[in-house]
């Protein structure tokens, strides 16, 4: 008798920098406590970005082949033999961190420190867990999420950058009335501004190199009031470095009109300079959440953080935020996080998007912010 065939299905799968083939790899059905999802609607991010740029996101570097991709949302195929609250058919959001569930960090719920964390196209472990820029995917049903009926696949796919801001939102402590600053409108800066905006921050502004996305976001109405950092010659000095950290906030307070300073500083960046700025931006008592992923090791004026008792204050991934993030998705109160797609291919152009991501404008001078991958266009 001979085997039963398997059935395949297609993945983006990275070898090395900028080294990324369409393969045929085989299908398998899902373990006892899996679902087999087709994923529908992938989005790009930087890790992505850096993984297909570099071969390597910082410290962790690609040991052996891998699937990227972290941000889906796709419709159950397949029920593992154990799983009894899913159905075949059901529209589904990806939750990528495969955490231990055991730990003391996931019994606190703080199942983002996970020391045994397996996150999707990340390659902080070995073997690599592989990721969501394929047809068709097993992942454990404890990390999958119902979709709200009126929450496209492209909104879900959202939910994942949307988690990382409801949870530093969560760490601000963030209230109604509180002012807001955000440093870098990214994808991710954007987002911290919708968040803040739908939570009742009383005034949100931007600060950026970039003149197009600040114009993008004050135009679509995530901040109220955008500047532009000036360019300047690297600081030869470490004291020059914090001197103009200093007189920087101070322009872009004046411009501002908030001598004070701002309740809560999102930095969005991970540029040391940025970093700087913003505990200098924050009000006396305020908060500095630090969110971009950039600068390895930065000199801080720690000085001017403890007189003014300015709290800093880290932010990694997210835990128990997809619920609240794809109630905000479907609720309409993010407004314009729509505009934040500006490109779309299908699975097997995964290389020319991730080309387009690192040129950031399109060949029509349109600028990149999300793209979409496409997987299950049907």
């Amino acid at each position: 008798m001979s085997p039963v065939a398997l059935p395949s299905q297609n993945a983006a799968v990275l070898h090395g920098p900028r080294d990324l083939r369409i393969e045929d790899r085989t299908l398998w059905p899902p373990a006892p406590t899996q679902v087999q999802v087709a994923v529908a609607s992938t989005g790009l991010c930087g890790s992505d970005l850096h993984y297909y740029m570099h071969g390597r996101n910082g410290d962790f570097a690609v040991r052996a082949p891998l699937v990227l991709g972290h941000e889906a949302a796709g419709v159950v195929t397949a029920i593992g033999a154990g799983v009894n609250n899913f159905t075949v058919g059901q529209r589904v959001a990806i939750e990528a961190g495969v955490f231990c569930r055991t730990c003391s960090y996931c019994e606190k719920g703080r199942y983002n420190l996970c020391k045994s964390m397996r996150f999707c196209s990340s390659a902080a472990v070995y073997p690599h867990a592989d990721g969501t820029l394929q047809t068709r995917m097993n992942h454990p049903a404890y990390v999958l999420h119902h979709l709200p009926d009126s929450c496209t696949f492209e909104q879900a796919a959202l939910a994942e950058p949307l988690s990382v801001l409801i949870h530093a939102t969560r760490r601000a402590n963030l209230t109604a009335g509180q002012t807001v600053l955000v440093f870098g409108v990214g994808a991710i800066g954007l987002l911290a501004c919708a968040v803040a905006k739908s939570m009742g921050a009383s005034r949100i502004v931007a600060i950026d190199i970039n003149q197009p996305r600040l114009d993008f976001a004050k135009d679509n109405g995530f901040a109220s009031q955008v500047f532009c950092l000036p360019m300047a010659d690297k600081a030869k000095t470490s004291d020059e470095q914090l001197r103009r950290a200093k007189e920087t906030a101070q322009l872009a307070l004046s411009t501002f009109e908030a001598k004070d300073g701002f309740d809560v500083v999102f930095e969005c960046t991970g540029a040391e300079p940025a970093i700087q700025t913003s505990v200098h931006a924050a009000i006396a008592g305020g908060k500095v959440m630090l969110i971009g992923m950039g600068s390895r090791n930065v000199m801080l004026p720690l000085s001017s953080a403890a007189l003014r008792e300015v709290d800093i204050q880290g932010s990694f991934r997210y835990a128990n935020t997809y619920p609240a993030a794809l109630e905000l998705l479907s609720s309409g109160k993010l407004e314009n996080v729509e505009k934040l797609i500006t490109h779309r291919f299908p699975l097997e152009d995964t290389k020319s998007a991730f080309e387009l991501l690192a040129r950031g404008k399109d060949e029509d001078g349109k600028m990149v912010l999300k793209v979409m991958i496409e997987s299950n266009p049907s």
